[in-house]
């Protein structure tokens, strides 16, 4: 249900406006960023708009189709979606393909308590491929056009730049409590009570939840850090020094397990090797890819995960990573019931009371909801693109010459690992982060190809 006064009507259908005057001012790989990031940190989270035959438009779908109407009408680039090779066209395909195998073994009523689901239809096929597409567009967007080293620099700037600005309105709200949205766009975007932690507040901004706005934080943490090993400015101050204060911020946000990512990445960017931090993203790649498999099998190490993490954080920190442990596993036992093509949406993937009919299960992380809804060929079709850009940064890696390019190269490879296996307890993967794991493999197989260019003269 779409809510937000006529303030956040107005911003939402004047984005694609707005959109349109930066590809016709600026190049295309700034205009996306604004248009992409900016909208995801700007726009009013519950507010959409709805057309015929197509999903709702809002605020992480609205910059998306902005962005396309920017790269096609504006810039005259078609965005390259089937003309990929090797594994990524065959996991594109996959996508397509089995979205409507799903839509088509779930026609069947669900009858659950007083609860009826309907069956699925052909509408709800289209509408799903469209849906997903919006969401995986920024992906071929960065790795079309995010593929120099001086565009991967420019999206690192980029990061910490908005860091920098969006840590004042996190000041505000840490001081003052989350009010931003209520005020510009008239309603709060979830419970009140969520932003409320340790006698202070997460702040929300315009982001929709406090971990949302921290892990935002940690993405521009990795990229200030890798930026002052090159020695960069932003603005008038060091990168270094900029790294510096969006731990401070981070910090402010009160997410234990972004602070965790927080700490991690800085210290691996700062003082571990390229090659190291190449090994770690490309385990932590390894780690979520496997997950449903290790759950289903009942060998991932839960129990010993809650233990560290009561010793680091305390009992009742560790009770909220518990408690999506459990709807983990009721969800999962759900999944497996139909577990090559999933129950679909409209919430079949949920679990509810047989008696009442009564929503019984939370669903945090992205992949059981992946998986619950489009089964193991849906995960691996939308997780596969993620480990397909850190094993090709790994390769890509061995075949760079420059220090800096390396560095670069590395830090965003780890990005996209800490982007991976945040997937497992949160719901993270917002198009904006879509199109840092494209740019990723972008700039990869761009150096992958000049390397074969050069051995061939």
């Amino acid at each position: 249900m779409s809510r937000g006064n006529a303030f956040a009507y107005i911003v939402l259908l004047g984005w694609p406006l707005f959109s349109i005057w930066l590809y016709k001012k600026k190049n295309i790989q700034l205009a996306t960023l604004i248009t992409i990031i900016g909208g995801f940190m700007l726009l009013a989270v519950g507010t959409t708009v709805d057309f015929p035959l197509i999903p709702p438009l809002g605020k992480h779908s609205m910059p998306v189709v902005s962005a396309v109407i920017g790269c096609w009408f504006i810039k005259k680039q078609t965005i390259k979606y089937f003309s990929n090779e090797g594994i990524t066209q065959v996991l594109v395909l996959l996508l397509l393909v089995g979205t409507f195998v799903t839509i088509e073994l779930n026609g069947d009523q669900i009858f659950t308590g007083e609860k009826i689901l309907p069956g699925l239809t052909r509408h709800d096929a289209i509408s799903s491929v469209i849906r997903a597409f919006i969401q995986i567009t920024p992906f071929f967007i960065g790795k079309q056009f995010f593929k120099t080293y001086q565009d991967q620099r420019l999206m690192f700037r980029f990061l910490a730049v908005v860091g920098l600005i969006y840590s004042i309105p996190i000041l505000f709200e840490v001081r003052m409590s989350p009010q931003l949205h209520t005020w510009i766009y008239g309603y709060f975007p979830h419970s009140f009570a969520q932003a409320s932690r340790d006698g202070g507040f997460r702040p929300v901004v315009f982001i929709g939840h406090g971990l949302a706005v921290a892990f935002f934080i940690v993405c521009t943490i990795y990229a200030s850090v890798s930026l002052s090993l090159l020695g960069e400015k932003i603005r008038n101050f060091t990168a270094s020094r900029v790294s510096y204060y969006l731990v401070f911020i981070l910090v402010l946000c009160k997410s234990k397990a972004s602070l965790l990512y927080g700490v991690f990445g800085f210290i691996m960017i700062k003082k571990i090797s390229y090659e190291n931090q190449i090994r770690a993203a490309t385990l932590l790649a390894i780690i979520t890819l496997a997950y449903p498999a290790m759950s289903v099998l009942k060998v991932f190490p839960h129990q010993q995960v809650l233990d560290v993490a009561a010793s680091l954080a305390g009992e009742r920190r560790t009770e909220s990573l518990a408690f999506r442990f459990r709807n983990e596993r009721i969800l999962l036992e759900h999944a497996v019931e139909r577990p090559y093509f999933g129950w679909g949406g409209a919430g079949r993937n949920r679990v509810y009371n047989e008696d009442t009919g009564k929503d019984e299960s939370v669903t945090d992380g992205s992949w059981i909801i992946i998986f619950g809804m489009y089964g193991l060929f849906g995960y691996i079709a939308k997780f596969g693109l993620l480990v397909v850009s850190i094993f090709s940064a790994r390769r890509a890696a061995k075949l760079i010459i420059d220090k800096d390019e390396t560095s670069l190269l590395a830090a965003h490879a780890l990005l996209v690992g800490i982007i991976m296996i945040d997937q497992i307890p949160n719901s993270s993967l917002a198009p904006w982060l879509w199109l840092v794991v494209g740019a990723l493999l972008g700039r990869s197989e761009n150096i992958i190809a000049l390397k074969k260019v050069k051995s061939r003269v």
